[in-house]
């Protein structure tokens, strides 16, 4: 089941702390983005950040879970989906642990 625009907008609206945040559509699901750095998946109607030790101390007891079959595991986000300022906490401090996006080559 592919995420609903509704909730892409939501996910994005309470992350807005956390940068120039973009979703950009990828097989029928969303990949999150703040600054052109990618940080999390919204699959399902779920979010799912890329885990980070940093992040993980942030959360305490993180629940995990691959974001689609064969993904590897994720960080799922539950409940605290609904306090944008812990969700916008956890995005700023995964994305200081998270490597720069490779640059694209041109082609010739």
């Amino acid at each position: 089941m592919a995420s609903d625009q509704k909730f892409v907008d939501y996910i994005t609206d309470q992350i807005r702390g956390a940068g120039d945040i973009v979703a950009k559509k990828m097989f029928g699901e969303y990949g999150i983005y703040s600054d052109g750095k990618i940080f999390g998946l919204i699959c399902d109607n779920k979010l799912f950040i890329k885990p980070t030790n940093s992040g993980r101390k942030f959360i305490g007891e993180a629940v995990e879970a691959p974001p689609y079959p064969g993904a590897k595991p994720s960080f799922l986000i539950g409940e605290k989906i609904e306090d944008h300022e812990w969700l916008s906490e956890l995005v700023r401090i995964s994305l200081k642990e998270l490597p720069e996006p490779k640059q694209k080559r041109k082609k010739s």
